[in-house]
């Protein structure tokens, strides 16, 4: 399977997360968000960074998880209330999800619904998992947020 990843061009190398707190996870926490369509990751980096910063120093990632690696999925109907709500409240209700799911070490996939468009996927990436090595960054290409998006 391949997910898809949009990310600034210094970071477009390699698959690394920086630790911070997101909607998944809470500090010191790593995690590499991804996402099952290119429109997705897009949406995502748009809705995150609220217009700013998207200049033309951006790649498309595109990651190759082997079908053989275990995932764990969370849909709609496993998660309270709430869990989409753009406010800390949505985020602490994931974050316990997700820092779960990262202790456990159950899988290296976690997939969840997006908050955006809760009928498509975000694909989350422990790099601290034992599979994390079969993990690979396939494509890594210049990518141009349109600026009607804006």
């Amino acid at each position: 399977m391949n997910v898809f990843r949009i990310t600034h061009k210094k970071w477009s190398e390699k698959l690394i997360a920086s630790g911070y707190a997101a909607r998944w996870n809470s500090n010191g926490f790593f995690v590499i968000y991804a996402a099952e369509n290119c429109s997705l990751a897009c949406l995502e980096n748009l809705v995150h960074r609220n217009g700013f910063g998207l200049d033309d120093d951006y790649c498309l990632l595109t990651i190759n998880i082997l079908n053989a690696i275990k995932k764990t999925e969370f849909h709609e109907k496993d998660l309270p209330n709430g869990w989409n709500e753009n406010n800390e409240n949505g985020q602490l209700i994931c974050r316990k999800f997700g820092d779960e799911w990262l202790r456990s070490q159950s899988s290296c996939i976690l997939i969840v619904p997006s908050a955006i468009i809760t009928n498509e996927k975000n694909i989350l990436i422990n790099p601290n998992h034992k599979d994390f090595v079969k993990i690979k960054l396939q494509l890594s290409q210049p990518f141009s947020f349109d600026k009607r998006l804006l």
